[in-house]
């Protein structure tokens, strides 16, 4: 229950309105204790003035302070102060607690000369000691209280009424979405990738399903891509290994002999198999990113030339024409030198796997910025536009028959890409059914 997310927007709610509610009483109340505070203050000097008053009518009345002594302590006890009050010899003429009646005043305390209502000079003077004050505080507090308190306690059950609705409609507005998101991931738990939520609202809830979404998206992706993935690599080791058991029962059966044409077959149903394995282990590591690199400057356009020269029987034995076009100066380029010419030999093989006899392939480097791009075009088959986006996912292939006539098992292009990322490189397509095709990849030149 205090984990939910009412249950912290009604306690959020009632924690503000305590805080306004306590801090509005607090300004209130020291504001009506400085209020009543000066009121004393000039209630006071009122009395003082209007005894001083008082004292020197009687004083021009009598033209003497005798008999003033019962007026005194009167005053002292109507008003709650020491009254003293001294001739101009210092002779104590009166006191409101009686006791230094008659004798000379011989405290340090100073007085309030007073002066006659008509004249000058002085008839005495009056000292007036106020005492203790009453408790300001604590009438301060009770005013506060008794004037705005009871308006506090209803406004208070008023603002916690509203703010208990207020949690039910807001909670039900926010929760809505996060409930939908929960709903989504228990599912995504189950294995349904498919599930979306509304991302249609604003806000920090709205770029959270939109990201969700996005993620969703991904999931599915990537599953689809493991269940197709798992789904290929059984087609490809099925085909050597159904090749490899049929020579093998032939031969035990006696139908065919173990001559040096068999054994050629099996070897090269046993070679399929190793470079599938092999490849499969590359992209393996490269997706951990485990794949040891040996980095240092290379000449590219040697590593160029050495490639295309390795493929050019191949090339030749299909009627293709293979060559370079290589820039003179081209800089050296920080990279493993065996994985980019494996990048390279990946390339050529697809394009002479999908260019038809008397075609051309074409390997050209060029200088740009802090990189060299480098170019393999032929003059083949071309990709559909639908199939460019995909060239490079593993295990995909434009021909759907899958036929070995038209290439490998659908991972060279893949581990181009992982190779030539790994250098902190990238590598992109441009293609023209019909027409041929263009694979670019960049390499970092040596600073």
């Amino acid at each position: 229950m205090i984990h939910s997310l009412n249950f912290r927007l009604l306690a959020a709610f009632a924690l503000v309105i305590i805080v306004i509610i306590g801090s509005v009483f607090f300004f209130t109340y020291h504001t009506t204790r400085g209020e009543i505070s000066r009121f004393g203050e000039r209630v006071e000097l009122m009395q003082d003035k209007r005894m001083e008053l008082e004292l020197s009518r009687y004083h021009q009345v009598l033209r003497s302070w005798e008999g003033v002594q019962p007026f005194v302590v009167q005053w002292g006890k109507l008003y709650g102060r020491r009254i003293i009050l001294t001739d101009n010899e210092g002779t104590v003429v009166a006191d409101s607690d009686e006791t230094l009646l008659g004798s000379p005043y011989t405290e340090a305390e100073p007085g309030q000369p007073m002066s006659p209502m008509m004249g000058t000079g002085t008839i005495g003077v009056l000292r007036i000691s106020h005492g203790e004050s009453p408790d300001i505080n604590r009438a301060a507090l009770q005013i506060t209280y008794r004037t705005i308190g009871h308006f506090f306690l209803w406004a208070g059950l008023l603002a916690v009424g509203i703010a208990l609705l207020l949690t039910f409609i807001l909670s039900r507005r926010i929760l809505a979405p996060v409930k939908a998101l929960s709903s989504a991931a228990r599912e995504f738990g189950k294995g349904n990738f498919s599930r979306r939520v509304d991302s249609k609202g604003k806000g920090e809830v709205g770029e959270l399903a939109r990201s969700f979404n996005s993620m969703a998206d991904n999931l599915e992706h990537t599953e689809r891509l493991r269940r197709d993935m798992v789904a290929d690599v059984a087609h490809e080791l099925r085909t050597p290994l159904s090749n490899l058991r049929g020579y093998l029962e032939a031969i035990k059966d006696a139908v065919i002999k173990p001559d040096e044409a068999t054994i050629h077959s099996l070897n090269e149903e046993a070679s399929t198999l190793s470079r599938l394995i092999d490849d499969l282990q590359e992209l393996s590591l490269a997706d951990a990113g485990e794949l040891k690199l040996i980095i240092q400057p290379e000449d590219v356009s040697r590593l160029i030339k050495e490639t295309v020269t390795a493929l050019q029987a191949k090339a030749a034995a299909k009627g293709l024409t293979i060559s370079a076009d290589l820039p003179d100066g081209l800089p050296e380029v920080n990279i493993d030198s065996h994985r980019i010419r494996q990048v390279l030999h990946n390339l050529l093989e697809n394009a002479v796997a999908h260019t038809g006899q008397g075609g051309r392939i074409t390997v050209t480097a060029r200088h740009r910025d802090d990189k060299v791009y480098i170019s393999v075009a032929d003059t083949g088959e071309g990709i559909p536009a639908d199939d460019l986006p995909m060239v490079f996912e593993r295990f995909y292939r434009v021909d759907k028959s899958r036929a070995r006539a038209t290439g490998g098992s659908g991972l060279g292009l893949t581990i181009a890409r992982r190779l030539v990322e790994a250098h902190g490189g990238t590598i992109d397509v441009e293609s023209q059914p019909g027409q041929g095709s263009t694979f670019t990849f960049t390499l970092p030149i040596q600073t």
